[in-house]
Protein backbone atom coordinates (compact mmCIF):
# COMPACT_ATOMS: atom_id res chain seq x y z
CA UNK A 1 0.00 0.00 0.00
CA UNK A 2 1.29 3.51 -1.15
CA UNK A 3 1.84 6.43 1.30
CA UNK A 4 -1.55 8.13 -0.32
CA UNK A 5 -3.65 4.84 0.01
CA UNK A 6 -2.45 4.58 3.79
CA UNK A 7 -3.32 7.96 4.22
CA UNK A 8 -6.74 7.68 3.16
CA UNK A 9 -7.32 4.66 5.05
CA UNK A 10 -6.17 6.20 8.18
CA UNK A 11 -8.58 9.07 7.21
CA UNK A 12 -11.30 6.17 7.12
CA UNK A 13 -10.50 5.40 10.87
CA UNK A 14 -10.67 8.89 12.48
CA UNK A 15 -13.25 9.45 15.06
CA UNK A 16 -15.35 11.95 13.56
CA UNK A 17 -16.12 13.07 17.65
CA UNK A 18 -12.69 13.26 18.77
CA UNK A 19 -10.55 12.90 16.04
CA UNK A 20 -8.53 10.07 16.99
CA UNK A 21 -7.09 7.78 14.91
CA UNK A 22 -7.22 4.11 13.96
CA UNK A 23 -4.80 1.77 11.96
CA UNK A 24 -7.83 -0.56 11.52
CA UNK A 25 -11.65 0.12 11.28
CA UNK A 26 -12.52 -2.76 13.82
CA UNK A 27 -10.74 -0.78 16.44
CA UNK A 28 -12.51 2.87 15.44
CA UNK A 29 -15.93 0.39 15.72
CA UNK A 30 -14.71 -0.59 19.30
CA UNK A 31 -14.02 2.73 20.09
CA UNK A 32 -17.22 4.12 19.18
CA UNK A 33 -18.70 1.24 21.38
CA UNK A 34 -17.48 2.11 24.20
CA UNK A 35 -16.99 6.05 24.22
CA UNK A 36 -20.56 7.21 24.38
CA UNK A 37 -19.53 10.03 21.97
CA UNK A 38 -23.17 12.03 21.81
CA UNK A 39 -24.18 15.60 20.50
CA UNK A 40 -24.67 16.40 24.45
CA UNK A 41 -20.80 16.16 24.60
CA UNK A 42 -18.85 19.51 24.98
CA UNK A 43 -17.41 20.98 21.51
CA UNK A 44 -14.98 23.17 20.60
CA UNK A 45 -16.38 25.89 18.47
CA UNK A 46 -13.18 26.11 16.37
CA UNK A 47 -12.32 22.27 15.48
CA UNK A 48 -15.51 21.22 16.13
CA UNK A 49 -13.57 18.40 18.24
CA UNK A 50 -16.06 16.90 20.67
CA UNK A 51 -14.55 16.52 24.85
CA UNK A 52 -15.98 14.38 27.58
CA UNK A 53 -16.33 17.34 29.81
CA UNK A 54 -15.84 21.09 30.08
CA UNK A 55 -12.67 20.63 31.89
CA UNK A 56 -11.18 18.54 29.02
CA UNK A 57 -12.42 21.19 26.14
CA UNK A 58 -10.41 23.67 28.28
CA UNK A 59 -7.34 21.93 28.54
CA UNK A 60 -8.07 21.57 24.48
CA UNK A 61 -8.48 25.49 24.44
CA UNK A 62 -5.57 26.69 27.17
CA UNK A 63 -4.17 24.19 28.85
CA UNK A 64 -0.34 23.22 29.15
CA UNK A 65 -0.58 21.53 25.37
CA UNK A 66 -3.73 23.26 23.66
CA UNK A 67 -4.08 23.20 19.71
CA UNK A 68 -2.15 26.12 18.76
CA UNK A 69 -4.84 27.47 16.18
CA UNK A 70 -7.60 26.89 18.52
CA UNK A 71 -5.51 28.71 21.32
CA UNK A 72 -4.51 31.40 19.45
CA UNK A 73 -8.54 32.19 18.00
CA UNK A 74 -10.07 31.33 21.85
CA UNK A 75 -7.33 34.02 23.12
CA UNK A 76 -9.01 36.41 20.48
CA UNK A 77 -13.02 35.65 20.40
CA UNK A 78 -13.53 33.22 23.79
CA UNK A 79 -15.41 33.52 26.37
CA UNK A 80 -13.91 32.67 29.72
CA UNK A 81 -16.35 31.07 31.53
CA UNK A 82 -18.95 29.13 29.05
CA UNK A 83 -15.90 28.43 26.34
CA UNK A 84 -18.11 29.46 23.53
CA UNK A 85 -16.38 31.15 20.45
CA UNK A 86 -17.98 34.77 19.95
CA UNK A 87 -17.93 36.32 16.33
CA UNK A 88 -15.44 39.32 17.57
CA UNK A 89 -13.09 40.31 20.31
CA UNK A 90 -16.42 43.13 20.94
CA UNK A 91 -19.02 40.87 21.17
CA UNK A 92 -16.16 38.53 23.07
CA UNK A 93 -16.19 41.16 25.23
CA UNK A 94 -20.26 42.33 26.04
CA UNK A 95 -20.95 38.57 26.01
CA UNK A 96 -18.46 38.22 29.13
CA UNK A 97 -19.77 40.66 30.82
CA UNK A 98 -23.16 38.81 30.98
CA UNK A 99 -21.51 35.61 31.47
CA UNK A 100 -19.33 36.37 34.48
CA UNK A 101 -22.31 36.10 37.34
CA UNK A 102 -22.33 38.23 40.46
CA UNK A 103 -21.68 36.93 43.85
CA UNK A 104 -24.91 36.12 45.50
CA UNK A 105 -23.18 37.36 48.73
CA UNK A 106 -24.83 40.73 46.85
CA UNK A 107 -27.61 39.92 45.30
CA UNK A 108 -29.37 37.47 48.05
CA UNK A 109 -29.04 40.24 51.07
CA UNK A 110 -32.56 41.44 50.36
CA UNK A 111 -34.10 37.76 49.90
CA UNK A 112 -31.80 36.72 53.23
CA UNK A 113 -33.29 39.50 55.38
CA UNK A 114 -37.27 38.95 54.21
CA UNK A 115 -36.46 35.18 54.85
CA UNK A 116 -34.63 35.51 58.83
CA UNK A 117 -38.13 34.25 60.31
CA UNK A 118 -37.80 31.13 58.30
CA UNK A 119 -34.75 30.00 59.85
CA UNK A 120 -37.07 28.59 63.04
CA UNK A 121 -40.04 27.83 61.20
CA UNK A 122 -41.19 24.89 59.55
CA UNK A 123 -43.05 27.08 57.02
CA UNK A 124 -42.25 26.36 53.40
CA UNK A 125 -42.39 29.60 51.74
CA UNK A 126 -43.65 29.80 48.03
CA UNK A 127 -45.88 32.35 48.26
CA UNK A 128 -43.00 35.31 46.40
CA UNK A 129 -43.43 32.56 43.33
CA UNK A 130 -45.03 30.35 41.46
CA UNK A 131 -45.18 26.50 42.25
CA UNK A 132 -41.04 25.36 41.61
CA UNK A 133 -40.69 22.74 39.69
CA UNK A 134 -36.78 23.42 40.28
CA UNK A 135 -35.79 23.78 43.44
CA UNK A 136 -31.45 23.93 44.91
CA UNK A 137 -30.92 22.40 48.48
CA UNK A 138 -27.65 22.98 50.16
CA UNK A 139 -26.36 22.08 53.89
CA UNK A 140 -23.78 23.26 56.46
CA UNK A 141 -22.61 20.31 58.90
CA UNK A 142 -21.92 19.88 62.28
CA UNK A 143 -19.60 17.54 63.91
CA UNK A 144 -20.48 14.70 66.32
CA UNK A 145 -18.50 11.67 67.75
CA UNK A 146 -15.98 11.45 70.14
CA UNK A 147 -13.64 13.60 67.65
CA UNK A 148 -16.20 16.03 66.00
CA UNK A 149 -15.67 14.42 62.15
CA UNK A 150 -19.07 12.79 62.02
CA UNK A 151 -21.14 14.82 59.54
CA UNK A 152 -24.48 16.28 61.06
CA UNK A 153 -26.49 18.65 59.57
CA UNK A 154 -26.87 22.19 61.60
CA UNK A 155 -28.66 24.36 58.70
CA UNK A 156 -30.59 24.08 55.88
CA UNK A 157 -31.55 26.00 52.70
CA UNK A 158 -33.80 25.23 49.59
CA UNK A 159 -34.41 27.69 46.79
CA UNK A 160 -36.17 28.09 43.70
CA UNK A 161 -34.80 28.62 40.29
CA UNK A 162 -35.06 32.94 40.30
CA UNK A 163 -32.91 32.19 43.60
CA UNK A 164 -35.93 33.07 46.12
CA UNK A 165 -35.48 31.45 49.34
CA UNK A 166 -38.73 28.68 50.23
CA UNK A 167 -36.78 26.92 53.02
CA UNK A 168 -33.93 28.36 55.59
CA UNK A 169 -33.59 26.97 58.79
CA UNK A 170 -30.83 25.96 61.72
CA UNK A 171 -31.59 22.29 62.60
CA UNK A 172 -30.98 20.13 65.94
CA UNK A 173 -29.24 16.99 65.49
CA UNK A 174 -30.38 13.56 66.58
CA UNK A 175 -27.02 13.09 68.70
CA UNK A 176 -25.14 15.32 70.51
CA UNK A 177 -23.02 17.69 68.95
CA UNK A 178 -18.92 17.82 69.52
CA UNK A 179 -17.83 20.19 67.13
CA UNK A 180 -19.56 23.49 65.44
CA UNK A 181 -16.58 24.04 62.86
CA UNK A 182 -17.83 27.37 63.88
CA UNK A 183 -14.91 29.36 61.41
CA UNK A 184 -16.72 27.60 58.33
CA UNK A 185 -20.46 27.21 59.59
CA UNK A 186 -21.15 29.81 61.91
CA UNK A 187 -23.08 27.70 64.06
CA UNK A 188 -23.43 28.41 67.64
CA UNK A 189 -24.48 26.26 70.34
CA UNK A 190 -28.00 29.05 70.83
CA UNK A 191 -28.30 28.27 67.15
CA UNK A 192 -29.19 24.74 67.63
CA UNK A 193 -30.53 24.83 71.19
CA UNK A 194 -33.86 25.66 69.62
CA UNK A 195 -33.91 24.57 66.79
CA UNK A 196 -35.96 22.12 64.77
CA UNK A 197 -35.33 18.37 65.08
CA UNK A 198 -34.03 16.48 62.49
CA UNK A 199 -37.06 14.36 61.72
CA UNK A 200 -39.29 17.42 61.51
CA UNK A 201 -37.09 18.91 59.14
CA UNK A 202 -37.06 15.26 57.23
CA UNK A 203 -40.74 15.18 56.82
CA UNK A 204 -40.93 18.39 56.24
CA UNK A 205 -38.82 18.41 53.23
CA UNK A 206 -39.76 14.90 51.91
CA UNK A 207 -43.28 16.14 51.26
CA UNK A 208 -42.40 19.48 49.83
CA UNK A 209 -40.23 17.80 46.90
CA UNK A 210 -42.81 14.89 46.37
CA UNK A 211 -45.02 17.70 45.67
CA UNK A 212 -48.34 14.63 46.74
CA UNK A 213 -46.85 12.08 44.62
CA UNK A 214 -46.33 8.42 46.21
CA UNK A 215 -42.62 7.60 46.03
CA UNK A 216 -43.21 5.01 43.90
CA UNK A 217 -45.25 6.92 41.48
CA UNK A 218 -42.98 9.08 40.11
CA UNK A 219 -41.42 9.60 37.34
CA UNK A 220 -38.97 11.47 34.88
CA UNK A 221 -41.65 13.39 32.99
CA UNK A 222 -45.47 14.27 33.96
CA UNK A 223 -44.77 13.67 37.48
CA UNK A 224 -45.46 16.42 40.12
CA UNK A 225 -42.54 16.19 42.28
CA UNK A 226 -39.80 18.57 41.63
CA UNK A 227 -36.40 18.45 40.57
CA UNK A 228 -33.48 18.46 43.42
CA UNK A 229 -30.34 20.67 42.64
CA UNK A 230 -27.18 20.34 44.58
CA UNK A 231 -23.79 19.55 44.99
CA UNK A 232 -22.76 16.37 46.56
CA UNK A 233 -26.85 15.58 47.06
CA UNK A 234 -26.42 11.84 48.26
CA UNK A 235 -24.36 13.18 50.87
CA UNK A 236 -27.10 15.80 52.07
CA UNK A 237 -29.68 13.71 51.70
CA UNK A 238 -28.07 11.01 53.48
CA UNK A 239 -27.69 13.68 56.44
CA UNK A 240 -31.06 14.49 56.35
CA UNK A 241 -32.46 10.95 56.06
CA UNK A 242 -34.27 11.94 53.33
CA UNK A 243 -35.16 9.40 50.34
CA UNK A 244 -35.55 10.58 46.98
CA UNK A 245 -35.76 8.92 42.98
CA UNK A 246 -32.37 9.49 41.50
CA UNK A 247 -33.88 10.35 38.25
CA UNK A 248 -35.13 13.39 39.90
CA UNK A 249 -31.57 14.68 41.28
CA UNK A 250 -29.43 17.33 39.52
CA UNK A 251 -25.82 16.89 41.16
CA UNK A 252 -23.01 19.45 39.81
CA UNK A 253 -20.63 17.21 41.75
CA UNK A 254 -21.76 13.64 39.49
CA UNK A 255 -22.10 15.43 36.21
CA UNK A 256 -19.84 14.58 33.87
CA UNK A 257 -19.41 18.01 31.94
CA UNK A 258 -18.19 19.66 34.84
CA UNK A 259 -16.23 16.73 36.29
CA UNK A 260 -12.66 16.56 35.56
CA UNK A 261 -10.50 14.70 32.97
CA UNK A 262 -9.97 12.12 35.32
CA UNK A 263 -13.54 11.88 36.08
CA UNK A 264 -13.66 12.90 39.30
CA UNK A 265 -15.73 15.56 41.15
CA UNK A 266 -14.74 19.42 40.89
CA UNK A 267 -15.69 21.32 44.07
CA UNK A 268 -18.18 23.36 43.99
CA UNK A 269 -15.93 26.37 44.92
CA UNK A 270 -13.80 25.55 41.95
CA UNK A 271 -16.90 25.55 39.90
CA UNK A 272 -18.32 28.52 40.44
CA UNK A 273 -14.73 30.61 40.33
CA UNK A 274 -14.27 28.81 36.82
CA UNK A 275 -18.04 28.52 34.96
CA UNK A 276 -19.80 31.65 36.49
CA UNK A 277 -16.95 34.10 37.53
CA UNK A 278 -16.84 34.39 41.43
CA UNK A 279 -15.72 33.20 44.70
CA UNK A 280 -17.88 31.44 47.37
CA UNK A 281 -16.98 29.46 51.01
CA UNK A 282 -14.93 32.23 51.45
CA UNK A 283 -14.57 32.60 55.53
CA UNK A 284 -18.21 31.45 56.94
CA UNK A 285 -20.24 30.04 54.73
CA UNK A 286 -23.94 30.64 54.41
CA UNK A 287 -25.88 27.25 52.31
CA UNK A 288 -27.68 30.02 50.63
CA UNK A 289 -24.56 30.80 48.53
CA UNK A 290 -24.20 27.63 47.49
CA UNK A 291 -28.13 27.00 46.18
CA UNK A 292 -27.37 29.96 44.13
CA UNK A 293 -24.08 28.64 42.71
CA UNK A 294 -25.28 24.91 42.48
CA UNK A 295 -29.30 26.50 40.63
CA UNK A 296 -27.15 28.86 38.15
CA UNK A 297 -24.73 26.17 37.27
CA UNK A 298 -27.82 23.75 36.53
CA UNK A 299 -29.50 26.43 34.87
CA UNK A 300 -26.50 27.05 32.82
CA UNK A 301 -25.91 23.73 31.40
CA UNK A 302 -29.52 23.45 30.94
CA UNK A 303 -29.42 26.15 28.15
CA UNK A 304 -27.79 24.62 26.11
CA UNK A 305 -28.58 23.82 22.58
CA UNK A 306 -28.33 20.37 21.62
CA UNK A 307 -30.71 18.40 19.02
CA UNK A 308 -33.41 17.38 21.29
CA UNK A 309 -34.10 13.71 19.25
CA UNK A 310 -31.52 12.55 20.33
CA UNK A 311 -32.89 11.81 23.73
CA UNK A 312 -32.41 8.05 24.60
CA UNK A 313 -29.22 7.12 26.10
CA UNK A 314 -27.23 4.23 25.43
CA UNK A 315 -28.85 1.73 27.78
CA UNK A 316 -32.40 2.42 26.78
CA UNK A 317 -33.69 -0.53 24.89
CA UNK A 318 -33.79 1.09 21.31
CA UNK A 319 -29.96 2.05 21.52
CA UNK A 320 -28.88 -0.87 23.45
CA UNK A 321 -27.99 -3.16 20.25
CA UNK A 322 -26.85 -0.10 17.95
CA UNK A 323 -22.96 -0.72 18.25
CA UNK A 324 -24.36 -4.64 18.86
CA UNK A 325 -21.12 -7.46 18.12
CA UNK A 326 -23.71 -8.99 15.35
CA UNK A 327 -23.95 -6.05 14.11
CA UNK A 328 -20.01 -5.36 13.14
CA UNK A 329 -19.91 -5.87 9.54
CA UNK A 330 -23.03 -3.47 8.97
CA UNK A 331 -20.71 -1.13 11.93
CA UNK A 332 -18.06 -1.62 9.60
CA UNK A 333 -19.53 -0.05 6.51
CA UNK A 334 -20.21 2.61 8.01
CA UNK A 335 -18.50 6.13 7.47
CA UNK A 336 -17.08 7.57 11.09
CA UNK A 337 -20.25 10.53 10.83
CA UNK A 338 -22.83 7.70 10.40
CA UNK A 339 -21.17 6.00 13.64
CA UNK A 340 -21.65 9.31 15.27
CA UNK A 341 -25.04 9.59 13.90
CA UNK A 342 -26.15 6.43 15.80
CA UNK A 343 -24.13 6.85 18.47
CA UNK A 344 -26.07 7.68 22.21
CA UNK A 345 -24.96 9.19 25.14
CA UNK A 346 -24.10 7.48 28.73
CA UNK A 347 -25.43 10.28 30.76
CA UNK A 348 -29.05 12.21 30.89
CA UNK A 349 -28.02 15.50 29.85
CA UNK A 350 -29.79 18.49 31.63
CA UNK A 351 -30.80 20.19 28.48
CA UNK A 352 -33.77 17.61 28.03
CA UNK A 353 -34.95 19.48 31.39
CA UNK A 354 -35.69 22.35 28.95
Amino acid sequence: MDYRTESSETLRNKCAACFRQFNRLEHLVEHMRTSYHSVHEPVCGICKKHCRSFESLREHLIGPLPKQECKNIFNNRGCRFCLAILDSPNARRLHQERCQMVSSATTGLNARLANLGVRDSLTIDITHTRDPQVVAIACKMVGGGSDGSLDLCGRVCIIDEYENIIFHAYVKPPIPVTSYRYETTGIRPEHLRDAIPLKQVQRKIQDFLCNGEPMWKIRPRGSRARILVGHGLDHDLDRLQVEYPAIMTRDTAKYPPLMKTSKLSNSLKYLTQAYLGYDIQIGIQDPYDDCVATMRLYMRMKSHAHKREDYPLASDPQNRNNYASWRQTELERMSPEEMLAISRSDYYCWCLDR
